[in-house]
């Protein structure tokens, strides 16, 4: 029996009465008929419920959904999605620097966004608690290299066990060059994405080159619902929000470097750019996570700021009085006020955890700003802080890799533990990148950086 993860009508109704609740709508009556119909909690982690459900349940589920989108927000003022009003509540709208990016640089930060994702993809989907006791039956904690196996207790394996998909490839006894992973399938996209359209690309163009070129498979939460949208016959930018719970979740953040990487120097281009990719699958906070990350390297692409400036640029394009700006502010702050790092993960999963999925933008972008200002901008504290933090670990630490190690500006600044493992090769079912080496895929963008 195929049951298929983040598209069943029955699933989403219970994420879209939690993001309801998020984006200041009244859910209450709609959750009170889907629980008097028998209708289920979404799955707390990640897969399908099971069993299948009724034909009425599925069919009310989709009624539901569309109801759930006409109610009305009281949180649109402050949190739009159109760039223009975007704009118009950031008064610090970021201007271009002289820009200073190396292709050392670029592949330096492809090396570090390929390491930190490998450091998380073992431990993505473990609760918190399962990591720290997984890393500190090995002796790795705080974390400094790659997980491993080898030593763990196998009753603490039962109770937390490695990702099924990523353990055969990510372990440090496994490690083979850089295995696919969605957080690089992106990057690669949009490098593709810049070759054939230029920086004026639109939305339909993203549409298109996915439709292309990206295996629906190899789609996960808010991008599966669009992929999906798409061929249903629904236009950008309606596809971010039909039937789409996730579209306030992290998919749009992993999409974010290449549009940094391409514009150094300029954050807001970065950001607009980033703007158009992000809303073929994401709303407001979604967006604004996009868009803070892209802003940020492109200020650390310039090779004149430090991590905790790159980061005050990215702010400048988040609306102010968004949720998104308000955790990632209260998470730098945290940062700022303790030593031990563990404190502060402690803090923001209390604060957070409760209200958000592990894969929502908000909770996730306010650990990486924390991460990386408590590691002041080091690249192992970088990636070892943004994976130690649980939530969506692989794509917390492909993006503090990222930046972390745009900031070093070259590739041997990277420790050898992280690198030497990768054998500068990296698989993908995108185009034709499978094992390209990242000093490959540093040339090639770095030309687009330099294209007008």
């Amino acid at each position: 029996m195929l049951r298929l993860t983040w598209v069943q009508p029955e699933d989403l109704l219970g994420h879209e009465l939690r993001q309801a609740t998020q984006d200041g709508r009244e859910p209450s009556a709609v959750a009170a008929r889907w629980k008097a119909a028998g209708g289920c909690e979404p799955p707390p982690r990640a897969g399908a419920s099971s069993p299948r459900a009724s034909r009425y349940l599925r069919l009310l589920a989709e009624d539901l959904l569309d109801e759930l989108a006409d109610l009305p927000s009281s949180l649109t003022e402050h949190e739009p999605t159109d760039l223009d009003r975007i704009k118009a509540l950031c008064p610090n709208w970021p201007r271009r620097t002289v820009p200073a990016l190396t292709q050392a640089g670029l592949e330096a930060a492809w090396l570090g966004r390929a390491a930190g994702c490998l450091l998380g993809k073992p431990v993505e989907k473990l609760p918190l608690h399962g990591i720290r006791q997984l890393a500190r039956s090995t002796g790795n904690w705080p974390l400094s290299t790659y997980f491993t196996a080898q030593g763990v207790p196998p009753d603490l394996l039962t109770a937390y066990p490695w990702n099924r998909r990523s353990a055969p490839t990510s372990l440090a006894e496994n490690i083979d060059g850089m295995p696919e992973d969605d957080d690089l399938n992106y990057p690669l996209l949009n490098l593709l994405l810049l070759q054939r359209h230029g920086r004026t690309f639109t939305t339909t163009d993203v549409a298109e080159l996915w439709l292309a070129e990206l295996p629906a498979g190899r789609t996960f939460t808010a991008e599966r619902l669009a992929y999906r949208n798409l061929l249903s016959g629904i236009e950008p930018p309606y596809t971010a929000r039909h039937r789409n719970p996730f579209r306030e979740w992290i998919g749009a953040l992993i999409r974010a470097d290449v549009h940094g990487w391409t514009n150094p120097g300029d954050p807001a281009a970065a950001a607009e750019q980033a703007h158009t990719d992000a809303t073929l699958t994401h709303t407001a906070n979604g967006v604004y996570a996009a868009m803070f990350t892209a802003a940020a390297i492109a200020a650390a692409a310039t090779g004149t700021h430090d991590i905790h400036a790159c980061l005050r640029t990215g702010l400048t394009v988040v609306p102010p009085r968004s949720r998104l700006a308000e955790a990632i502010t209260h998470a730098i702050q945290l940062a700022g006020s303790h030593e031990d790092f563990d404190t502060v993960v402690d803090e923001l999963h209390a604060t957070h955890a409760a209200t958000y999925h592990w894969v929502h933008a908000i909770p996730n972008t306010a650990l990486l700003a924390a991460a990386l200002t408590h590691a002041d901008g080091d690249f192992t504290g970088s990636v070892s802080r943004a994976v130690s933090g649980g939530w969506d670990t692989d794509s917390d630490g492909a993006t503090a890799g990222s930046i972390a190690g745009l900031l070093t500006g070259d590739p041997t600044a990277l420790p050898d533990r992280w690198t030497a493992p990768l054998k500068n090769r990296l698989a993908t079912s995108v185009a034709d990148f499978d094992g390209a080496g990242f000093d490959t895929l540093a040339h090639l963008t770095h030309r687009e950086a330099a294209r007008p």
